[in-house]
């Protein structure tokens, strides 16, 4: 029986006359993303979540119904893709509302009782994922504002998490955040690759990628330059690649 969480990456170019990508995900595999700003990586990330249109080529992910092709972010989503962006303030939170409304925003569907939202149920949901990624705030009913960053970062990732994706996009996940709030996301990270999930991570930090990643993807000027696996994925092979160099 094929494998119903496949992610497919198919002739896949960033921009006019750059070389195809050609990539499954499989489940349970975290791949990194590196390369220098501006050249490529988040543009791929961001076509894999719908958010951009590649200058050829498609996505498409392995679902009960078949095999579909991710064509716009809510066909995306729908599709079981969830994106965490990198920016939390200008694109992640909405600053005016509760932690609780923060969380449920995504999936405000999964309250509803007999066509009423149930408050009970939408903090039972989010009960679990306080406890999951250890999210401290004062209440459910605090203003996110007052979360520190990493716990707003938590927060995301709970909402991203509700959707119950099979693949979980993350764009620069531990940016801002600190020690602690970092090694709680790798754990979480690591946890639902155990699961079954398929990640793919975007980081500036190519000591983050070697740590949490099965393999990575080096971009240089909207291509991959490089991809590396187990004992070849090391700092100054990732660099090398990232100016164009051999290691």
């Amino acid at each position: 029986m094929p494998d119903r969480s496949a992610f497919h990456i198919r002739n896949l170019a960033l921009a006019a006359g750059k070389a195809a990508i050609d990539h499954t995900i499989s489940p349970g595999e975290i791949v990194g993303l590196a390369g220098l700003d501006g050249h490529g990586q988040e543009t791929f990330l961001k076509t894999l979540a719908g958010l951009e249109k590649p200058a050829a080529g498609q996505v498409s992910i392995d679902t009960a119904a078949g095999r579909l092709a991710v064509a716009g972010f809510r066909k995306a989503v729908a599709s079981g893709i969830a994106y965490l962006p990198r920016d939390r303030r200008a694109t992640g939170i909405f600053p005016t509302q509760s932690v609780l409304d923060n969380f449920a925003i995504s999936t405000v569907g999964r309250d509803a009782r007999m066509g009423f939202i149930s408050t009970a149920e939408r903090r039972r949901r989010y009960e679990v994922f306080r406890e999951r990624l250890s999210i401290a705030a004062p209440s459910p009913a605090a203003a996110i504002t007052t979360l520190s960053g990493g716990n707003q970062q938590k927060v995301l990732l709970a909402r991203a998490l509700a959707l119950e994706p099979k693949v979980l996009l993350l764009n620069d996940p531990t940016r801002g955040v600190d020690v602690a709030t970092r090694h709680v996301l790798y754990e979480v990270f690591r946890g639902l690759a155990a699961e079954g999930m398929a990640l793919v991570i975007l980081s500036s930090e190519i000591e983050e990628i070697l740590v949490l990643c099965h393999r990575v993807l080096v971009f240089r000027e909207h291509e991959v330059a490089a991809e590396m696996s187990g004992a070849a994925m090391t700092t100054d092979a990732v660099i090398a690649a990232m100016f164009g160099r051999a290691a």
